[in-house]
């Protein structure tokens, strides 16, 4: 088995623990489904760190198979020990792979050819390729994270008083969760603390229960936390009361002796989150400086953040913020974290300020002249009244005093710690060269955990993007491509967005879709929105800052304020929901706008909002950028759709008529079915037309191909069937005549096959009839006995050659006859190998005896769409005429 060659000889073999595999066919969709199936798989196994790398590597490989290769694809998952390994193998072995020791390059990441295999080298621990006589098989190796299963640690011994309050009874609700995220166990103490039986819980999903709260900057929620391996925090949970309990919460993923996975949560009111919580309390002064007996000197990072330092960069830089405050008595201090570039700062933890508001505001890394205004250097502010703005972050918190330090890793800046207080003259040199001792102690675990954040992010963009593209492709209908662009951007990088579309260069930009995280807050959003002018339609790249939609929440809120405490003007009615405070708090943060450009022209903007106070990351803007580009190109796509659509359409119904004449004594029924999605005119048409004074004419053909060629001989062909006609022509003469105007067409001119006739209605309730059939399915002719016969003889079909020599037959239908003619969409209807055939069109007519004109063609295509579950992929019209048994005007 191939699946059993893990790991080169040389290394040890793994344990194989589990295998999955699935057989993807050679159609587009299969690349979305491959995605899922091994998204599923992985998290199912409880390997949520490789997901993202595996989803992106096996989008590659399945799309270089089933598109490029143009074949099946087997997808087999293997989970060992330590990690897990994936193949993909085509059935196209002699398929050439591109080798860096072949004398040439990889292509170009941009281009198709070849990509899946840089990835994998970029991506994979280890990857390669295979070939056996039927099959090749690419595959690739992702490793688990080291990371240890879990942490010993001993707090210091502490005063009675110093200890942690907790009730006198510590209740602990254990809680089971199964792979599906549904409650499986429900202790006592459960019950006790939410006043939920286990019959009224078990076999639920937990979200049903759950309070999730939002963080902002992160797109985890409780489904994601419970497919970690290890997860401690703070949520609630809804009580039987409907009350929102504050619990904290330890999550450890398990699996049982069959290697079904599961997750065990141990909860605990908030305020006793001290008996679950892992991180120790601050130890005091006199042991944090010392070591334990029987140790070596204390590691100074962990005298300043403590011990176990948190493994998550936000718990890092939290605990960081709190030491450093603690460390110089402050009453608040922040931490700020470079960009890529060191021009910008980007708050990312505080303490004392109102955090919510601050998270990812940025600032210059040179805010001024000298060193004061520079965060590359130490500085010490005595009082900050005497030089305002010196520090715009500490604006209007009363903040006087407060000294700042840089954090550097290899003499580049990655960061800058400041601590704050109330009172003038705190600090001085020598609190600056304390709190620099600190920050050079964490400056390279606070990089080291920064660049493994960044690079999670990049894995798990990419992934949001292959994600996002497929989505994008799949559709080519204007409306769902604006639905998908919101859905997309809320709540994973925005908590809002709003999709403004602009028809042409003259016209104004429309706000055509709206989305808020929180349903109810839509319609208020909407209707600001159509207060504020949109914003310009900019063509310039990047995310730019829009302040309207902020501005215009912050008045509105403060009108209804002033309303309610009867200060406004009250004669002065509210306009909508828009003027709320709610609203106000849902748009009052960031509101950022990106064009969306396709062909070099702005098609739209994208805009993205966050509730009050709160900024948007870098990060996420340039993966907004990234998804603006793939979303401007869908919507001009489906654009361009739609407008194709919508000609082909309009061409479609004039080549049709536009209604059918009433002929005394016979009924008339025509059903048209237009194959495809409605982007191209179909070679099918029909009609029936009044001659002169009692006589009818009537034809259905079928144009050889499809689109605007089929569509000017189908044109040409029901136009010149009226005129000659009408000219007095007979049947052979009016195909004869219509065969040399075809012919004239030269390259543009088709195949057409066509059933022509005269229809002369007979005051003994019979009609006679004239046809010619030209190439076309023969017409039916069914009799009130229920006898069916082909009513005319086949002839040669028109477009082909010059001279033909036709004529015309004549058929009488007496009372009760019915007459059918079809285009060969209906004989040549497909299931497999199997077709329906005259032979079959013929079965389903011998059972319409007795049955109108409108129930014999709707009979027809009934059958006709039960013979295949597939949609028909050809075009359809059906003409029933019969003479009824008892005259019309009787």
């Amino acid at each position: 088995m191939v699946g059993e060659q893990i790991t080169d000889t040389r290394m040890r073999r793994p344990v194989i623990t589990a295998r999955a595999a699935a057989t993807f066919e050679p159609v587009g969709r299969s690349v979305a489904t491959a995605r899922a199936f091994v998204r599923d798989t992985l998290q199912g196994w409880g390997y949520g760190d490789i997901v993202d790398d595996a989803v992106v590597l096996t989008s590659e490989l399945v799309t270089n198979a089933v598109v490029h290769a143009g074949t099946a694809a087997d997808v087999l998952c293997l989970r060992t020990d330590g990690g897990v390994r994936i193949e993909v193998a085509d059935r196209y072995p002699e398929r050439e792979i591109p080798l860096q020791n072949a004398g040439r390059a990889f292509a170009h990441p941009d281009r198709e050819g070849g990509r899946g295999l840089l990835l994998c080298g970029a991506l994979a621990s280890r990857w390669g390729v295979e070939y056996t006589a039927s099959q090749k098989h690419v595959w690739f190796q992702l490793d688990l994270p080291e990371r240890p299963a879990g942490t010993r640690s001993a707090g210091p011994a502490l005063p009675v008083d110093a200890l942690p309050v907790a009730d006198s009874r510590v209740r602990v609700a254990v809680v089971q969760i199964d792979r599906g995220g549904c409650i499986s166990f429900w202790n006592e103490d459960a019950r006790d603390l939410f006043a939920y039986d286990p019959e009224q819980v078990v076999g639920k999903p937990l979200t049903d229960f759950a309070a999730w709260p939002h963080t902002p900057g992160t797109g985890t929620g409780i489904a994601e936390a419970l497919l970690l391996s290890r997860w401690e925090g703070s949520y609630g949970i809804r009580g039987a009361d409907g009350r929102v309990v504050p619990v904290y919460a330890s999550h450890l993923r398990v699996r049982d002796a069959d290697g079904e996975p599961y997750t065990v949560c141990l909860l605990v009111r908030d305020h006793e989150r001290a008996v679950l919580q892992s991180p120790l309390r601050t130890p005091a002064p006199d042991q944090a400086a010392q070591p334990p007996e029987g140790r070596g000197p204390a590691d100074p990072f962990e005298v300043f953040i403590g011990s176990p330092a948190p493994d998550d960069l936000d718990g890092l830089l939290q605990r960081t913020v709190e030491r450093a405050r603690d460390m110089l008595d402050g009453d608040a201090a922040y931490l700020l974290l470079a960009t890529d570039d060191e021009t910008e700062l980007e708050v990312r933890a505080s303490t004392g300020l109102p955090s919510a508001r601050q998270r990812f505001a940025r600032v210059p890394v040179e805010a001024g002249s000298g060193r004061y205004g520079s965060a590359r250097m130490p500085a010490v502010h005595e009082d900050l009244t005497a030089v305002p703005g010196a520090v715009p972050l500490l604006s209007g918190t009363g903040m006087r005093s407060v000294v700042t330090v840089p954090l550097k890793v290899e003499g580049r800046l990655t960061g800058s710690l400041g601590v704050a207080a109330e009172a003038p003259g705190r600090y001085t040199n020598e609190e600056a060269l304390r709190l620099q001792f600190a920050a050079d102690r964490i400056a390279l675990a606070v990089e080291r955990a920064r660049l493994t954040e960044l690079e999670r992010l990049r894995r798990g963009s990419l992934s949001f993007l292959v994600e996002a593209s497929d989505l994008l492709a799949g559709t080519l209908d204007r409306d769902q491509t604006l639905a998908l662009m919101a859905q997309m951007t809320v709540p994973t990088l925005a908590t809002w967005c709003a999709v403004y579309t602009v028809a042409d260069q003259a016209s104004e930009p429309e706000l055509s879709y709206v989305l808020h995280e929180d349903e109810d807050r839509i319609d208020g959003l909407k209707s600001l929105l159509m207060k504020v002018d949109p914003p310009e339609p900019v063509p310039t790249p990047g995310a730019r800052l829009w302040n309207a939609p902020t501005d215009a929440a912050h008045d509105a809120a403060l009108r209804t304020s002033l309303r309610s405490l009867g200060l406004g003007n009250s004669a002065r009615p509210s306009k909508g929901p828009g003027a709320t405070l709610a609203t106000a708090s849902a748009v009052g943060g960031e509101t950022v706008v990106l064009p969306l450009v396709a062909r070099n022209r702005v098609i739209g903007m994208l805009t993205l909002g966050k509730p009050s106070e709160e900024h948007f990351r870098q990060e996420i803007l340039e993966l907004a950028e990234d998804l603006s580009r793939r979303a401007a190109l869908a919507l001009d796509n489906a654009r361009l759709y739609s407008e194709r659509t919508a000609i082909s359409q309009s061409l479609q119904r004039s080549l049709l008529p536009p209604e059918l004449p009433e002929v005394p004594g016979v009924e008339v029924e025509v059903i048209y079915r237009a194959a495809g999605e409605g982007n191209e005119v179909g070679g099918d048409f029909y009609d029936l037309f009044p001659i002169r004074d009692g006589a009818y004419g009537f034809a259905i053909g079928d144009v050889c191909g499809t689109g605007p060629e089929a569509a000017a001989v189908t044109g040409l062909a029901r136009h010149a069937l009226r005129l000659l006609a009408r000219e007095g022509f007979g049947g052979p003469a009016v195909l004869e005549r219509l065969n040399a105007a075809i012919l004239d067409e030269g390259a543009r001119s088709r195949f057409l096959t066509l059933l022509y006739g005269e229809l002369w209605p007979q005051r003994d309730g019979s009609a006679v009839l004239k046809v010619v059939c030209a190439g076309h399915p023969l017409p039916l002719r069914l009799r009130q006995d229920g006898t069916v016969e082909p009513a005319a003889d086949p002839q040669p079909l028109l477009g082909v050659m010059d001279d033909l020599e036709l004529y015309e037959q004549t058929v009488t239908l007496d009372p009760g006859d019915v007459l059918l003619c079809v285009t060969d969409g209906v004989t040549e209807r497909r299931e497999g190998t199997r077709m329906l055939g005259d032979d079959g069109l013929t079965d389903v007519l011998t059972t319409c005896t007795g049955l109108t004109a409108g129930a014999v063609a709707a009979r027809i295509l009934r059958a006709v769409e039960r013979f295949a579950a597939e949609p028909a992929s050809d075009d359809m019209a059906i003409l029933a005429m019969r003479v009824p048994e008892v005259p019309l005007d009787a």
